[in-house]
């Protein structure tokens, strides 16, 4: 069927066009710029041939309120790409933020806030605009409100937004085809999707906890239920339970409830997390906080964790100063943040060994920021981060090798830019490495056929990765 936005009666073009003259005239008038402002009518055009199939996706209640889809419309029809993209880009965050305060408000702060007192200053949904949009997406698909696939495609619109859409200056251009396109994707993969079942039965779980009283049998049915996790979906649980079990405002009946489940999921909890919980009750004790210091304490010891306690206070500082270069790095003016937080990691870490229970969280901390965020390179902080490199050791370097397995920096090798980087980083850690196995995944990775992004994908080449985790882990 046609569209009736493009039939020839309605003279679209031409009203177009007039609109465009008139507005080029005033332009001159003033003695502004008034040539290549507005893209050319052709793409304006496959927009708005394909705009009605797209928007059909959007339930007619949700669509009577986007009011940043009308906006997108009227920037495409005027000619600007670019602001359509910053509009578009606002609707989907609108829509993620509802998505998040409807679903479990608490579970998202403990999974995309994981320094405690950020995480202490976070409680309303109004605190949902604290979080920038990079860490918003990433803990939407940390608790399943958006599918990994989508976290991917999310963060790319996210970077295009960022650096050629009117958020920022810039001379990029947008085609239309790429315009419907990411409409698409953000219609798809936020504004109308449903709510997987995994994440529908951690809610309902959640709600459960912090409001009944659970059963001996009520748990071991739920303890089948943590089987169909996966690993990242149970490390994500468990930091839920943590923040529900350390907040002093919950009730004796939800710690309670919390106690009969961690067990059963305790042994399906990988060792960065457990580390990373241990390095949470010795930030509490290094910060003097009793009552959360002896509540962390207490869920430690539900199942024996006492061994993943860090008396090491270097350790405590380091984490602080790794989750503050990557706020700064992650966040607005990041090139001109970076240097000093850079700076303070490196006095930090020194020439001493860098404590095995942060191990990994400081390499992919150091990784993260010299990778970039594809559109260009901190310089003043870039040498920092190649002597940081220089000197892993050999199962830091290794970590590095492997840091595609993470969501983040998967989806960080779809820009060419932070492909070049993270292909520069294997030249560098490789003479730190003496490991055949390792050697050749490098070789493998250096001669990779598609995009790096799909690394993360690749059966074949995590079958041989399986071999490095062990060295890591020995």
């Amino acid at each position: 069927m046609d569209n009736p936005i493009v039939k020839k009666e309605d003279n679209y073009e031409v009203q177009i066009r007039d609109f465009e003259k008139g507005l080029q005239r005033v332009l001159k008038h003033y003695n502004l710029p008034a040539e290549g402002i507005f893209v050319e009518f052709k793409q304006r055009q496959i927009v708005f041939k394909n705009i009605e199939s797209v928007i059909e996706a959007i339930e007619i209640p949700k669509r009577e309120n986007s009011v940043y889809i009308s906006k997108f419309i009227a920037a495409v029809a005027s000619g600007l790409f670019d602001a359509a993209l910053n509009y578009l880009w606002d609707e989907t965050v609108l829509e993620l933020r509802k998505r998040v305060a409807q679903y479990d408000l608490s579970y998202f702060f403990d999974n995309a806030v994981r320094n405690p007192e950020k995480r202490a200053r976070l409680s309303s949904p109004e605190d949902l605009t604290k979080i920038d949009d990079s860490d918003l997406i990433l803990g939407a698909k940390e608790i399943d409100l958006i599918t990994e696939v989508g976290y991917k495609h999310l963060d790319y619109i996210r970077y295009m937004r960022n650096w050629i859409s009117a958020a920022h200056p810039n001379q990029g251009d947008i085609t239309g085809l790429q315009l419907i396109g990411w409409l698409e994707t953000c219609i798809k993969e936020v504004i109308s999707l449903p709510m997987s079942s995994i994440a529908v039965q951690i809610k309902k779980l959640l709600a459960n906890i912090r409001t009944n009283s659970i059963s001996d049998d009520e748990a071991k049915e739920i303890g089948s239920f943590f089987l169909e996790l996966t690993q990242e979906q149970v490390n994500n649980l468990v930091f839920g339970f943590y923040g529900i079990y350390t907040r002093p405002e919950s009730p004796s009946e939800s710690r309670n409830n919390i106690h009969k489940l961690l067990p059963l999921i305790w042994e399906r909890v990988d060792e960065d997390t457990r580390s990373s919980l241990g390095l949470r009750y010795s930030r509490l004790v290094a910060n003097n906080e009793k009552i959360e210091k002896d509540l962390s304490r207490n869920f430690l010891d539900i199942v024996n964790g006492a061994e993943y306690i860090t008396d090491d206070l270097r350790a405590v500082e380091i984490q602080n100063a790794i989750e503050n270069l990557l706020t700064a790095h992650r966040g607005s003016d990041n090139f001109y943040n970076e240097p000093a937080f850079a700076r303070q990691l490196q006095r930090l870490v020194g020439s001493k060994e860098v404590p095995a229970k942060i191990r990994i969280g400081y390499v992919l901390g150091v990784v993260e920021p010299y990778l970039t965020n594809g559109n260009g390179v901190a310089w003043n902080a870039e040498p920092i981060y190649l002597e940081l490199i220089e000197k892993f050791t050999q199962k830091e370097a290794l970590i590095a090798v492997i840091s595609f397995r993470g969501v983040k920096l998967s989806s960080r090798l779809q820009f060419a830019l932070c492909q070049r980087k993270y292909l520069s980083m294997l030249d560098k850690v490789r003479n730190n490495i003496s490991s055949p196995a390792a050697l050749e995944i490098i070789d493998a990775i250096q001669g990779y056929g598609a995009s790096l992004d799909k690394l993360r994908s690749d059966t074949k080449l995590n079958k041989s990765v399986n071999n490095i985790i062990k060295i890591i882990k020995s």
